[in-house]
Protein backbone atom coordinates (compact mmCIF):
# COMPACT_ATOMS: atom_id res chain seq x y z
CA UNK A 1 0.00 0.00 0.00
CA UNK A 2 1.61 3.71 -0.77
CA UNK A 3 1.58 6.13 1.61
CA UNK A 4 -0.49 9.16 1.34
CA UNK A 5 0.68 11.94 -0.88
CA UNK A 6 2.06 14.82 1.08
CA UNK A 7 0.10 17.53 -0.10
CA UNK A 8 1.88 20.53 -2.20
CA UNK A 9 2.61 23.55 0.44
CA UNK A 10 -0.10 26.40 0.32
CA UNK A 11 1.06 28.44 3.39
CA UNK A 12 3.95 29.94 5.21
CA UNK A 13 3.53 31.66 9.00
CA UNK A 14 4.14 35.32 9.23
CA UNK A 15 7.86 35.50 9.99
CA UNK A 16 9.34 37.99 12.47
CA UNK A 17 13.20 38.14 13.10
CA UNK A 18 14.02 39.36 16.78
CA UNK A 19 17.73 41.34 16.36
CA UNK A 20 18.54 41.49 19.83
CA UNK A 21 20.12 40.55 23.19
CA UNK A 22 19.64 37.50 25.15
CA UNK A 23 17.70 37.76 28.51
CA UNK A 24 18.70 35.11 30.96
CA UNK A 25 15.91 36.23 33.51
CA UNK A 26 13.20 35.44 30.18
CA UNK A 27 11.65 39.24 30.85
CA UNK A 28 13.21 40.73 28.12
CA UNK A 29 15.63 40.32 25.15
CA UNK A 30 15.14 37.64 22.46
CA UNK A 31 13.17 35.54 25.31
CA UNK A 32 10.31 38.26 25.31
CA UNK A 33 10.41 38.46 21.67
CA UNK A 34 9.80 35.10 21.13
CA UNK A 35 6.93 34.88 23.57
CA UNK A 36 5.05 37.64 21.71
CA UNK A 37 5.61 36.38 18.31
CA UNK A 38 4.11 33.23 19.51
CA UNK A 39 1.38 34.98 20.93
CA UNK A 40 0.45 36.74 18.48
CA UNK A 41 0.39 34.03 15.76
CA UNK A 42 3.81 34.38 14.56
CA UNK A 43 6.84 32.45 13.60
CA UNK A 44 9.78 33.57 15.47
CA UNK A 45 13.10 33.55 14.75
CA UNK A 46 16.40 35.29 16.47
CA UNK A 47 19.66 36.82 15.59
CA UNK A 48 21.59 37.23 19.18
CA UNK A 49 23.69 40.26 19.49
CA UNK A 50 24.77 39.70 22.77
CA UNK A 51 24.30 37.07 25.80
CA UNK A 52 23.51 38.95 29.29
CA UNK A 53 23.63 37.10 33.11
CA UNK A 54 20.89 39.40 34.34
CA UNK A 55 17.16 38.77 36.11
CA UNK A 56 14.83 41.02 37.52
CA UNK A 57 17.49 42.79 39.76
CA UNK A 58 19.40 43.54 37.17
CA UNK A 59 22.77 42.96 34.70
CA UNK A 60 25.46 41.15 35.95
CA UNK A 61 27.33 40.79 33.09
CA UNK A 62 27.53 41.24 29.01
CA UNK A 63 29.24 39.32 26.01
CA UNK A 64 28.68 40.32 23.21
CA UNK A 65 28.59 37.55 19.96
CA UNK A 66 31.03 37.60 17.61
CA UNK A 67 30.28 39.64 14.20
CA UNK A 68 30.82 36.60 12.43
CA UNK A 69 28.27 34.49 13.97
CA UNK A 70 25.97 37.43 14.31
CA UNK A 71 26.09 38.34 10.19
CA UNK A 72 25.64 34.18 9.89
CA UNK A 73 22.50 33.96 12.31
CA UNK A 74 20.67 36.58 9.68
CA UNK A 75 21.92 35.33 6.58
CA UNK A 76 20.62 31.64 7.75
CA UNK A 77 17.35 32.96 8.33
CA UNK A 78 16.86 35.48 5.90
CA UNK A 79 18.18 32.93 3.01
CA UNK A 80 16.11 29.61 3.72
CA UNK A 81 12.73 30.53 6.36
CA UNK A 82 12.36 34.01 4.83
CA UNK A 83 11.57 37.09 6.65
CA UNK A 84 8.44 39.53 6.86
CA UNK A 85 9.01 41.95 9.81
CA UNK A 86 12.18 42.73 11.65
CA UNK A 87 12.53 43.92 14.79
CA UNK A 88 15.72 45.32 17.02
CA UNK A 89 16.81 45.61 20.05
CA UNK A 90 20.21 45.46 21.77
CA UNK A 91 22.76 46.38 19.96
CA UNK A 92 25.97 47.04 22.03
CA UNK A 93 28.39 48.58 20.00
CA UNK A 94 29.44 50.20 17.04
CA UNK A 95 30.70 47.55 15.00
CA UNK A 96 27.81 45.27 15.78
CA UNK A 97 25.12 48.32 14.46
CA UNK A 98 27.37 48.38 11.65
CA UNK A 99 26.95 44.09 11.25
CA UNK A 100 23.33 44.76 11.31
CA UNK A 101 23.07 47.59 9.45
CA UNK A 102 24.44 45.80 6.24
CA UNK A 103 22.58 42.90 6.75
CA UNK A 104 19.42 44.55 6.28
CA UNK A 105 21.13 46.00 3.21
CA UNK A 106 22.42 42.75 2.15
CA UNK A 107 18.41 41.09 2.26
CA UNK A 108 16.45 44.18 1.40
CA UNK A 109 15.20 43.68 4.73
CA UNK A 110 12.53 47.05 5.08
CA UNK A 111 9.49 46.18 7.38
CA UNK A 112 12.22 46.79 10.45
CA UNK A 113 10.42 48.27 13.62
CA UNK A 114 14.17 49.44 15.96
CA UNK A 115 13.89 49.70 19.39
CA UNK A 116 16.93 51.77 20.69
CA UNK A 117 18.20 50.00 23.72
CA UNK A 118 19.91 51.79 25.92
CA UNK A 119 19.47 51.24 29.24
CA UNK A 120 18.19 48.18 31.29
CA UNK A 121 14.81 48.88 33.73
CA UNK A 122 17.10 48.27 36.38
CA UNK A 123 19.42 50.89 35.22
CA UNK A 124 22.00 48.98 33.97
CA UNK A 125 23.92 50.71 30.33
CA UNK A 126 23.07 48.42 27.72
CA UNK A 127 25.01 50.37 24.91
CA UNK A 128 28.29 51.65 24.66
CA UNK A 129 28.20 55.25 24.51
CA UNK A 130 30.21 56.08 21.56
CA UNK A 131 28.32 53.72 19.48
CA UNK A 132 24.89 55.91 19.90
CA UNK A 133 25.86 57.81 16.99
CA UNK A 134 26.52 55.06 15.09
CA UNK A 135 23.37 53.68 15.57
CA UNK A 136 21.36 57.23 14.58
CA UNK A 137 23.35 57.35 12.04
CA UNK A 138 23.53 53.66 10.44
CA UNK A 139 20.20 52.54 10.92
CA UNK A 140 17.68 55.42 11.68
CA UNK A 141 17.53 55.97 7.81
CA UNK A 142 17.41 52.11 7.38
CA UNK A 143 14.52 51.44 9.60
CA UNK A 144 10.18 51.57 8.88
CA UNK A 145 9.81 53.14 13.00
CA UNK A 146 12.13 54.17 16.16
CA UNK A 147 10.38 53.35 19.46
CA UNK A 148 12.54 55.38 22.36
CA UNK A 149 11.04 55.68 25.68
CA UNK A 150 11.16 58.85 27.34
CA UNK A 151 14.86 58.31 28.92
CA UNK A 152 16.19 57.02 25.75
CA UNK A 153 14.74 59.86 23.24
CA UNK A 154 16.16 62.46 25.80
CA UNK A 155 19.45 61.22 25.36
CA UNK A 156 19.29 61.27 21.87
CA UNK A 157 18.40 64.47 22.05
CA UNK A 158 20.62 65.34 24.89
CA UNK A 159 17.45 67.59 27.18
CA UNK A 160 14.99 65.82 29.56
CA UNK A 161 11.55 65.48 27.98
CA UNK A 162 8.98 66.50 30.67
CA UNK A 163 5.46 66.91 28.93
CA UNK A 164 3.64 66.04 25.91
CA UNK A 165 5.07 69.22 24.07
CA UNK A 166 8.62 68.29 25.00
CA UNK A 167 7.86 65.29 23.58
CA UNK A 168 6.62 66.31 20.27
CA UNK A 169 9.63 68.75 20.03
CA UNK A 170 12.07 65.61 20.66
CA UNK A 171 10.00 63.36 18.15
CA UNK A 172 10.47 65.90 15.07
CA UNK A 173 13.77 66.23 16.17
CA UNK A 174 14.78 62.79 15.67
CA UNK A 175 13.14 62.64 12.67
CA UNK A 176 15.51 65.26 11.43
CA UNK A 177 18.16 63.15 12.68
CA UNK A 178 17.47 60.78 9.72
CA UNK A 179 14.67 58.75 11.41
CA UNK A 180 11.47 58.21 8.91
CA UNK A 181 8.99 57.69 11.71
CA UNK A 182 9.13 58.02 15.61
CA UNK A 183 6.73 56.17 18.41
CA UNK A 184 7.86 57.79 21.07
CA UNK A 185 6.65 56.38 24.41
CA UNK A 186 5.24 58.64 27.31
CA UNK A 187 5.38 56.49 30.04
CA UNK A 188 8.17 57.97 32.19
CA UNK A 189 5.74 60.86 31.93
CA UNK A 190 4.40 62.10 35.62
CA UNK A 191 0.22 61.10 35.74
CA UNK A 192 -2.28 58.34 35.77
CA UNK A 193 -2.54 58.23 32.35
CA UNK A 194 0.19 57.30 29.72
CA UNK A 195 0.84 59.03 26.37
CA UNK A 196 2.43 57.55 23.05
CA UNK A 197 2.86 59.72 19.97
CA UNK A 198 3.41 58.58 16.63
CA UNK A 199 5.03 60.75 13.90
CA UNK A 200 5.96 60.36 10.73
CA UNK A 201 7.61 63.05 8.26
CA UNK A 202 4.60 63.60 6.28
CA UNK A 203 2.18 62.87 8.46
CA UNK A 204 0.48 64.48 11.93
CA UNK A 205 1.13 63.49 15.28
CA UNK A 206 -0.78 60.48 16.38
CA UNK A 207 -1.40 60.25 20.19
CA UNK A 208 -1.97 56.92 21.78
CA UNK A 209 -3.28 57.21 25.43
CA UNK A 210 -5.02 55.23 28.25
CA UNK A 211 -4.61 55.27 31.93
CA UNK A 212 -2.06 54.01 33.75
CA UNK A 213 -1.44 50.37 35.06
CA UNK A 214 -0.43 50.05 38.50
CA UNK A 215 2.33 46.80 38.32
CA UNK A 216 5.21 46.44 39.87
CA UNK A 217 5.90 44.18 36.97
CA UNK A 218 7.26 46.23 33.65
CA UNK A 219 10.45 44.39 33.32
CA UNK A 220 10.87 43.98 29.04
CA UNK A 221 7.82 46.18 28.23
CA UNK A 222 9.64 48.27 25.50
CA UNK A 223 10.84 45.00 24.12
CA UNK A 224 7.45 43.61 23.87
CA UNK A 225 6.20 46.18 22.51
CA UNK A 226 8.77 46.77 19.94
CA UNK A 227 8.14 43.10 19.20
CA UNK A 228 4.22 43.23 19.03
CA UNK A 229 4.37 45.72 16.42
CA UNK A 230 6.31 43.62 14.40
CA UNK A 231 4.42 41.48 14.47
CA UNK A 232 1.50 42.96 13.21
CA UNK A 233 3.49 44.54 10.76
CA UNK A 234 4.34 40.97 9.50
CA UNK A 235 0.54 40.09 10.00
CA UNK A 236 -0.19 42.94 7.52
CA UNK A 237 -1.47 45.45 9.37
CA UNK A 238 -0.42 49.38 8.54
CA UNK A 239 1.94 50.70 10.77
CA UNK A 240 -0.89 52.92 12.85
CA UNK A 241 -2.78 49.81 13.46
CA UNK A 242 0.35 47.95 14.68
CA UNK A 243 0.81 50.55 17.07
CA UNK A 244 -2.44 50.73 18.38
CA UNK A 245 -2.64 46.69 18.36
CA UNK A 246 0.50 46.44 19.85
CA UNK A 247 -0.45 48.85 22.71
CA UNK A 248 -3.47 46.85 23.41
CA UNK A 249 -1.46 43.64 23.57
CA UNK A 250 1.12 45.24 26.14
CA UNK A 251 -1.80 47.05 28.19
CA UNK A 252 -3.33 43.32 28.62
CA UNK A 253 -0.18 41.45 29.00
CA UNK A 254 1.18 44.47 32.04
CA UNK A 255 -2.76 44.15 33.51
CA UNK A 256 -3.27 40.36 33.72
CA UNK A 257 0.60 39.82 35.51
CA UNK A 258 0.57 42.78 37.65
CA UNK A 259 -0.50 40.90 40.57
CA UNK A 260 2.17 37.79 40.27
CA UNK A 261 5.42 37.67 41.81
CA UNK A 262 8.79 36.35 39.73
CA UNK A 263 11.84 37.37 41.43
CA UNK A 264 12.66 39.66 43.58
CA UNK A 265 13.01 43.31 41.53
CA UNK A 266 10.74 43.95 38.36
CA UNK A 267 9.13 41.33 36.77
CA UNK A 268 8.29 40.09 33.65
CA UNK A 269 4.81 40.96 31.85
CA UNK A 270 1.97 37.98 30.92
CA UNK A 271 2.97 37.46 27.50
CA UNK A 272 0.63 34.64 26.88
CA UNK A 273 -2.72 36.57 28.28
CA UNK A 274 -4.51 35.64 25.40
CA UNK A 275 -2.82 33.75 23.19
CA UNK A 276 -3.44 33.29 18.81
CA UNK A 277 -2.94 29.95 17.25
CA UNK A 278 -0.68 30.71 14.73
CA UNK A 279 -1.77 32.36 11.45
CA UNK A 280 -1.39 31.39 7.91
CA UNK A 281 -0.27 33.33 4.82
CA UNK A 282 -0.69 32.40 0.97
CA UNK A 283 2.34 31.82 -0.65
CA UNK A 284 3.40 33.66 -3.23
Amino acid sequence: MLPPAVPAPRWHYPRVLSIAGSDSGGGAGVQADLKTFAALGCFGTTAITALTAQNTLGVRSIHAVPLDILADQIDAVAEDIGIDAVKIGMLHSAPTITTVANALDRHGLAQVVLDPVMVATSGAALIDPTAVATLVRELFPRVLVVTPNLDEAAMLVDRPLRSEADMEAAARQLLAMGARCVLLKGGHLAGDAVSDLLLARDGAPQWFRGPRIATPNTHGTGCTLSSAIASFIALGASLPDAVANAREYVRGALQVGADVRTGAGSGPLNHSHAPQPMRRRPLA
